[in-house]
């Protein structure tokens, strides 16, 4: 029994008839009657009954067919799979990462991915949660690493925690002076001046709402950095400013200073979109990505306030 002899006689039984069905799978209709005897031989049986050119399937091809579908169909999912894996020989995929992710979590991540798919296109977009959102669901992105906002990820995407962060407070002298606990209030800042992101960054949504919600509106000294410029208006004296720990623990200029229970905390997100079959590159990108943040991220040593999920 041979895979193409399946096909035609799939063929033959979808239309019932043998000119069709020849033109169907691409060759003469001799040629596949010739095959359907050889599979009837190889059966034993008859699989269709022929009267005054009608053509029905005998008890035997009604057997054989959802059989005969089903072994095709695994074939061609195992030809996709394996063509999909070669074809990582080529290929691009789009990541997106808020700048604080971008410059933590994804240069590793990006750098185990080239090492076994080393002809495949990395694109990275950099860019606030509500941007990469945004990107994602127009197919400019195959996959972004977005905080999730306290409602949840927009339905039109399905998204993977996998990171636990903490906000710490970034300054590069005593003040605010930190209480015994080594740790500050969000009310601390109250008098201090802040370096606030620009309109589109999650972080500076989080800031406001967490001063706000303490009572007060907080007083900004610079406003509309992207990370780096924050981080840069920082070590200059210009205020302190809510980041995540990841981004200051290769900053030595900086100091940074925990923030006491509840503190302000945010969950980061592997998305994608919900109604889009990931290509094999964004699938291998995906468990390239599991596997350090739960494995090898895991056992090293982590900046202050950032856990696995």
């Amino acid at each position: 029994m041979q895979l193409h002899q399946l096909r035609y006689f799939v063929a033959v039984a979808e239309v019932r008839h043998f000119t069709q069905a020849a033109d169907l799978v691409g060759i003469t209709q001799p040629s596949l009657s010739k095959q359907i005897h050889a599979l009837e031989s190889t059966l034993g049986a008859p699989l269709f009954e022929r009267v005054r050119g009608n053509i029905t399937l005998t008890a035997a091809g009604e057997v054989l067919l959802p059989l005969a579908t089903r072994i095709l169909a695994d074939v061609d999912t195992a030809t996709r799979e394996v063509q999909e894996l070669v074809g990582l020989r080529r290929g691009r995929v789009r990541l997106g990462a808020t700048p604080s992710l971008a410059t933590s979590l994804a240069p590793p991540v990006l750098r185990r991915f080239r090492d076994a798919y080393p002809g495949v296109d990395l694109r990275v977009e950099e860019g606030g949660s509500q941007d990469l959102v945004r990107d994602l669901l127009r197919g400019d992105l195959d996959l972004a690493l977005i905080v999730m906002p306290a409602q949840g990820a927009d339905p039109g995407l399905r998204a993977e925690p996998i990171l636990r962060e903490s906000l710490v407070v970034a300054s590069v002298d005593e003040l605010p002076a930190a209480r015994p606990t080594g740790q500050l209030r969000i009310t601390d800042l109250r008098d201090q001046p802040l370096v606030m992101f620009r309109e589109g960054y999650d972080l500076r949504d989080v800031t406001l709402q967490a001063c706000r919600a303490a009572g007060f509106e907080p007083y900004l000294a610079v406003d509309g950095g992207e990370m780096d410029a924050v981080l840069s208006f920082v070590e200059a004296g210009l205020g302190v400013a809510l980041v995540p720990g990841i981004v200051v623990a290769r900053r030595p200029g900086i100091r940074v200073t925990p923030l006491a229970p509840p503190g302000v905390r945010r969950t980061v997100a592997l998305a994608r979109r919900r109604d889009t079959v990931p290509t094999q590159a964004g699938r291998e990108l995906r468990r390239i990505m599991l596997d350090y943040v739960r494995g090898g991220l895991a056992t090293e040593e982590l900046p202050p306030g950032v856990a696995p999920y």
